[in-house]
């Protein structure tokens, strides 16, 4: 009688940890990886958002698409997490979502030589990220998106990398960085004005320019702006180039500013809309 009642506390215990296990697994994960940049030759931290069932054992082979999520002027890698609902979103989606370091950088291989931002998103981090977590590694599964600072630079890499990213997401870029000298970041990645960056770097002309025989090469780009922010005729006028030239484009104009409310709404749109272009786990 004694081993019978001990078993079945046993398979009572086991039952327990078992939903516990699986309650746990369904939740989305954060994970701060500690990268060091050898590019750039200082430490570049990075957030990861698992989806949900990620950790299961039943999971163990699944593969997911990602979304590389950039933050703006004077934020960080965890400025997603921490100014929006960003874990209440991901949990919608089986996709991981990355959240660099990108200081105020514009995202590229600045005019000083030393800042190699966009050489390290692309021969860093990405590499990094198929390697530690389970990517679908390929451009069918992989997007890249951002706000202000970060809507610039994803735009800017899906027109230099086509080939690394099917899909572009821009909320309230500052599309016109290359063209500005206003602030002391701009000045410092992009250098003078007749600096080879802000040549290599503008959207507008990288977008004018674009062979047309390359055109289905590209990949989709999603573009909004707030009817009351400061960069929407920018926003409207990098649209209008890729409509004339029959680049695959959604931009909307939506009530809001250049505030993180309009962005903690926006991001959950992005993310539906990336799942949807992008290829689904494998």
């Amino acid at each position: 009688m004694r081993s019978r009642r001990l078993l079945i506390l046993i398979l009572v215990l086991i039952g327990v940890l078992i939903a516990f296990y699986y309650q746990r697994e369904s939740k989305v994960h954060v994970e701060t990886i500690p990268f060091n940049s050898a590019l750039i030759g200082r430490a570049l931290p990075y957030d990861v958002v698992l989806p949900p069932r990620y950790g299961l054992i039943s999971s163990r082979r699944t593969r997911y698409p990602v979304v590389y999520l950039l933050h703006g002027w004077e934020n960080h890698h965890n400025s997603w997490l921490n100014r929006t609902a960003l874990l209440d979103y991901a949990s919608e989606h089986q996709m991981i979502i990355i959240t660099p370091e990108g200081n105020n950088s514009w995202y590229i291989d600045g005019a000083t030589g030393t800042e190699k931002y966009e050489s390290y998103i692309l021969q860093e981090l990405i590499p990094d990220v198929d390697k530690r977590f389970r990517t679908v590694p390929n451009r069918s599964s992989r997007a890249i998106a951002g706000f202000s600072m970060g809507g610039y630079g994803a735009v800017k890499f899906g027109l230099k990398h086509p080939e690394v990213f099917s899909f572009v997401a821009s909320m309230s870029g500052a599309l016109d960085a290359p063209s500005r000298t206003d602030d002391s970041s701009i000045m410092k990645a992009f250098g003078e004005l007749s600096s080879a960056e802000r040549q290599s770097n503008d959207v507008f002309r990288l977008a004018e320019e674009f062979p047309s025989n390359r055109i289905s090469q590209l990949p989709y780009f999603y573009l909004d702006c707030g009817r009351d922010d400061p960069w929407l005729s920018q926003n409207q006028r990098f649209a209008e180039i890729l409509l004339r030239r029959k680049i695959p484009v959604e931009f909307r104009q939506l009530p809001g500013n250049h505030v993180w409310p309009y962005w903690d709404k926006q991001v959950r749109e992005v993310l539906r809309v990336a799942s949807e272009a992008m290829a689904v786990p494998k």
